[in-house]
């Protein structure tokens, strides 16, 4: 007997849970802002990084200047190459260590990396700017420099030696007298963009703030005797006047300051050539001309050529200028040669010459 025909069920295996689309899968999301916190703070660890590692490798390359000065393969070319190689070293294991120590500071508060990588960087440009430390930045400077940064660490010592060998109590009344003109001279210096101290400076030298005539047709605070065209010109702007008298010492002051700008400029912002164009004026084709004449082509290479007076003309002037700037900032005449006063007056900087920092 046929069994009947029994239906089967479609689908008899059970279908399984449905999959839900991965579109439909929600992953956390960051809090709003917080890539470019992230960012922030890499951006701020990294430039502290470059600042520790960048003072770190100007003082130890100071420092290797001083100790392998010379020309000498054994002791001085060698020693210097080591010493580089050995700072490279330094600098990858100081990073790879960083590195680990960020890590696990980032574990514990996300922003401690960046303000340790701050921290350090802040002591460290304090450090640098401290004692001994400064020596060495002075030192890779002239390494850096060259022949030029050597000439102007020459210059600037015949500077400082001038002024260690004033009398104090001369300079002192000196001091005194400027007070009397200092509101002009400031006022010109502010005109024509010179410094105030500098400014000064040249009116110690050329008339000890004692405004006469000289023998040699100068008159008044600043000795003027002929001055550029355009200078007068500038001078006469700038005080509102027709004629500017050199027998006003505040017209005196400046056309002396307009004078100074004008050589200045001449000279291409050189300043021991600018005041040496002061000193010698137009006559006889001026300055250039002996510079072409003996194929000079700064104040060190002029200078043996000079006679006495203007030879040293820049000196003696930027050593009053030195004196009125640390008459301004102390309140005193500091002594060149006691304790650190001589580190202290060379981190001051000579007026109108850039500053070590």
């Amino acid at each position: 007997m046929a069994k009947p025909a029994t239906t089967r069920k479609r689908g008899g295996v059970k279908p399984g849970p449905k999959l839900k689309s991965q579109a439909h899968i929600r992953r956390p999301s960051r809090p709003p802002g917080q890539f470019k916190r992230n960012v922030w703070l890499t951006l701020l660890e990294v430039f502290g990084l470059l600042v520790v590692v960048t003072l770190a490798i100007i003082v130890l390359l100071g420092y290797s200047s001083i100790w392998f000065s010379g020309t000498r393969l054994l002791t001085s070319l060698l020693p210097f190459a080591a010493g580089i190689l050995g700072l490279v070293v330094l600098s990858a294991g100081f990073l790879v260590l960083w590195w680990k120590l960020s890590r696990f500071c980032r574990d514990r508060m996300a922003v401690l990396p960046a303000l340790l990588s701050v921290s350090l960087a802040v002591l460290t440009a304090w450090t640098v700017t401290r004692g001994e430390f400064a020596l060495a930045y002075s030192h890779f400077r002239t390494l850096v420099g060259g022949k030029q940064e050597a000439r102007r660490m020459t210059l600037a010592h015949q500077v400082y030696a001038a002024y260690r060998r004033y009398d104090t109590r001369q300079l002192q009344r000196l001091i005194q007298r400027g007070q009397t003109y200092k509101a002009d001279i400031e006022a010109a210096a502010k005109a024509f963009d010179i410094d105030a101290d500098l400014l000064q400076g040249v009116a110690a030298a050329e008339s000890s703030f004692i405004p006469r005539s000289s023998r040699d047709g100068g008159y008044g605070l600043f000795q003027i005797t002929r001055t550029p065209k355009a200078a007068m010109t500038q001078a006469r702007k700038y005080l509102a006047v027709d004629k500017p008298s050199v027998r006003i010492n505040r017209h005196n002051t400046f056309i002396a300051a307009a004078t100074l700008r004008h050589y200045l400029q001449e000279m291409n912002g050189d300043l021991f050539l600018g005041l040496l164009a002061y000193n010698i004026g137009p006559a006889n084709g001026g300055l250039r001309f002996i510079m072409q004449k003996y194929g000079a082509s700064d104040f060190v290479t002029i200078q043996p050529y000079l006679q006495k007076w203007p030879r040293d003309y820049p000196i003696r002037v930027l050593s009053f200028a030195l004196a009125f700037r640390i008459w301004q900032q102390t309140g005193k005449l500091l002594a060149y040669e006691q304790a650190d006063n001589a580190v202290r007056i060379q981190r001051m900087g000579i007026p109108g010459l850039l500053r070590e920092f």
